[in-house]
C-alpha cells in the first residue's frame, strides 16, 4: 500500500478517535443549575450600555417588588427556583464588606460619593430604591422603599446556610480580595465562589487556598489550555476546582461541548455556567424562547436576570 494512502487512513484514524472522543453520546438526566444574578432584581436594556451607564434610570416597568443585592431579592430567587445566587461586595471606609452594585452612590440611592467613603452604619440609612426609574424620571416606584435594605456580608451568610452563593467582588484591588478572604469563615467557601478583577481574585485566592474562584485570568488561562489539550480528554489543571462562566457565542468551539465538558469539568470540581450571547454585559437566558437555545439535555449553570420568569417553582 502506497505511503501516502497509510498516511491518509492513519490521520483519518485519528480524526475518528478525536470525535468519538468528544461527542457526547448521551443526554444527562438532571436539570440544569439556575444561576439568579443579584438575586430577582429590576432589569434593564443592554442597547447603548457602557461602563458609566446608570441602569437604574433605564429600568423595564416593574412586574415584581424586589431590588437587586438584597436579602428579600435573594429569598425571592431562592424561592422560584435558584440553585445559586449572585451578588455584589464593596469594602467599606470601616473595612465592613457592603452588599451593592456600584462603586457610586448616586445612581440608586439617596446618598453620594463612593461605597468606600461611608461606614456600613451610613449606608444602611441609605435607600437602595431611591434612583429607580422605568420612565425617565416621571416616576420612581421604588423611592422610600429601600430604606436599610443594604446588608453588610454577614447577614447574607446568616440567611442563607448551606446556600451555593457567587460573590462579586467590585474592584481589582488586591486589599479587597484579602479582606473579603477574612470575613469568609473557611466552612463556608465551599459553597461560596468568588469572582470579580484578576488581583483582587488573586489576592482572595491566595488566602482562601482551594476556594472555588473566577476571573478574567483564571477563565483565559483554563481555556486556552483546554484548547491545546482537550482533544485528548486531558483536563489541564488550570481548569481544576474553578468557576467557569463560558458566553454562549463562544461554547460551540470548546471540545466535548456540551455534555462531554460540562461533565470532565464538574470531574475536576469545576461549575461551568453558560452566559448569554458574547457575554459582554451580563446577559442572562431570561425568557423561555432563550432556554429553547440551550442543548437539549444541558446540565450545566445557566445565567439569568429573571429567575421569576425562567423557573417559577415556589418552595
Amino acid at each position: 500500500m502506497p505511503k501516502r494512502r497509510i498516511a491518509l487512513l492513519v490521520l483519518l484514524g485519528l480524526v475518528a478517535l478525536v470525535y468519538a472522543g468528544n461527542r457526547s453520546w448521551s443526554t444527562p438526566d438532571e436539570p440544569p443549575l439556575l444561576l439568579a444574578h443579584r438575586g430577582m432584581a429590576q432589569t434593564f436594556g443592554f442597547a447603548d450600555l457602557t461602563g458609566d451607564t446608570c441602569t437604574a434610570e433605564r429600568i423595564h416597568p416593574p412586574q415584581h417588588p424586589y431590588l437587586e443585592n438584597t436579602l428579600d431579592s435573594m429569598r425571592a430567587a431562592f424561592a422560584a427556583g435558584a440553585g445559586m445566587v449572585e451578588f455584589d461586595v464593596q469594602v467599606t471606609k470601616d473595612d465592613r464588606i457592603a452588599v451593592f452594585h456600584d462603586h457610586l452612590l448616586e445612581c440608586r440611592t439617596d446618598g453620594r460619593g463612593a461605597v468606600r467613603d461611608h461606614t456600613m452604619a451610613e449606608l444602611r440609612r441609605l435607600d437602595v430604591g431611591h434612583g429607580y426609574t422605568p420612565d425617565g424620571g416621571r416616576t420612581f416606584p421604588f423611592r422610600g422603599k429601600g430604606v436599610g435594605l443594604m446588608p453588610p456580608l454577614e447577614e447574607v451568610l446568616e440567611a442563607f446556610p448551606g446556600r451555593e452563593l457567587l460573590l462579586h467582588i467590585k474592584s481589582d484591588d488586591p486589599a479587597d480580595g484579602e479582606k473579603v478572604a477574612a470575613a469568609l469563615p473557611p466552612e463556608r467557601r465551599a459553597k461560596i465562589t468568588v469572582y470579580g478583577g484578576d488581583a483582587s481574585v488573586a489576592a482572595y485566592a491566595a488566602k482562601a487556598p482551594g476556594a472555588r474562584v473566577a476571573s478574567r485570568a483564571v477563565m483565559e488561562r483554563c481555556g486556552l489550555r483546554y484548547l491545546a489539550t482537550g482533544w485528548t480528554g486531558l483536563v489541564p489543571a488550570a481548569c481544576q476546582n474553578i468557576q467557569l462562566h463560558i458566553p454562549e457565542s463562544y461554547a460551540p468551539w470548546l471540545w466535548g461541548w456540551p455534555h462531554k465538558f460540562v461533565e470532565r469539568m464538574r470531574a475536576h470540581g469545576t461549575r461551568v455556567v453558560l452566559v448569554a450571547g458574547d457575554g459582554g454585559w451580563s446577559e442572562g437566558f431570561d425568557t423561555p424562547a432563550d432556554l429553547e437555545r440551550l442543548p437539549e439535555g444541558y446540565a450545566g449553570g445557566i445565567w439569568t436576570n429573571r429567575i421569576d420568569v425562567v423557573a417559577p417553582r415556589p418552595r
